[in-house]
């Protein structure tokens, strides 16, 4: 089968990797030693609500560890827990290896990329993707971070970054700021459906949506061809 021009995008921290569950690990494991009355999970939710926030209202580009650095900081500071912010960061993504992939990752990307160019746009820098268990099945010339891009989700121009370097490209995306940034910003978008991730209620509604990788081979196209009939590409908004 012969590979499509147009190129497959995957958001790394909601559509590949679980890494919720990876990072409340290495955050539970530290409470545990302080005794914190969060649990690691816990601790995580509010340390990404922040850490989303402080990359919506980065105007500037600047290293994502500064970023989610602060933001756990904040978290800290919010629940009473003792420990040194930046230390702790060190520790969550030192562990970066071994934050898992979705269940059925390892077994479709791969088929995914028999027919697609297999693409990434992430909020991440690109150091700490390449640590992740998701670098093995993304071509990086094709690994769209925030740090390539210079700016972060949801703002527009890093889906239009993205379309301008990689040409046609479809977006999977599974968070709700992700679905929201990508309809907005005119890119074909198929939802990933994914445990503990919802739409945001006041956004835009994605046409194509699939609880299994698995599906993504048949969904894809319609994603695309209902992109085409509506004439929308990045930049019209």
């Amino acid at each position: 089968m012969a590979v499509e021009e147009h190129v497959v995008t995957f958001d790394l921290f909601s559509a590949l990797v679980d890494s919720r569950t990876g990072a409340s690990v290495v955050l539970g494991r530290l409470g545990a030693t302080r005794q914190w009355h969060p649990t690691g999970t816990e601790v995580y939710d509010d340390w990404d609500t922040r850490n989303k926030e402080a990359q919506r209202a980065c105007e500037a580009w600047v290293p994502y560890e500064v970023l989610a650095r602060d933001a756990l900081a904040e978290t800290y500071a919010a629940l009473d827990l003792d420990g040194d912010a930046a230390d702790d960061l060190t520790e969550v993504l030192r562990a970066l290896p071994d934050w898992p992939l979705w269940p059925d990752v390892e077994d479709t990307l791969p088929m995914l990329a028999c027919r697609y160019r297999v693409g990434l746009l992430s909020n991440v820098d690109d150091a700490l993707f390449l640590r992740t268990r998701a670098a093995t099945y993304v071509d990086p010339d094709l690994a769209m971070t925030s740090e390539r891009l210079g700016v972060y989700k949801p703002d527009p121009r890093i889906y239009h970054r993205a379309q301008e370097t990689l040409g046609p490209m479809v977006h999977i995306a599974t968070s709700a700021r992700d679905v929201r940034g990508s309809l907005e910003a005119g890119i074909p978008v198929v939802r990933l459906r994914r445990p503990g991730h919802h739409l945001d209620p006041d956004g835009p509604r994605p046409t194509v949506e699939v609880d299994a990788m698995a599906l993504l081979e048949e969904l894809i196209p319609v994603a695309w061809s209902r992109a085409g009939r509506t004439g929308r590409t990045a930049g019209d908004d």
